[in-house]
């Protein structure tokens, strides 16, 4: 089977943070939001968005007999 070197190396990565919090996504979510704390970027947050109603065509009804 292929596999993607690049693919591999970031799997590779993110187990090993994942490790370092013991898989606990909350210790993981507290460190990510620390960073981005402390980060010099600026941070955008939109407004949310109302879905768009799909238009459905009309289909009429037929009877097969």
């Amino acid at each position: 089977m292929w596999k993607d070197e690049i693919v591999e190396e970031v799997r590779r990565h993110r187990d090993a943070y994942a490790a370092r919090f013991n898989y606990d996504l909350d210790a993981i979510y507290r460190d990510l939001k620390a960073k981005e704390r402390k980060s010099k970027r600026k941070l955008v947050s939109f407004s949310p968005r109302q879905p768009i109603k799909p238009v459905l065509p009309k289909v009429s009804k037929t009877v097969d007999v």
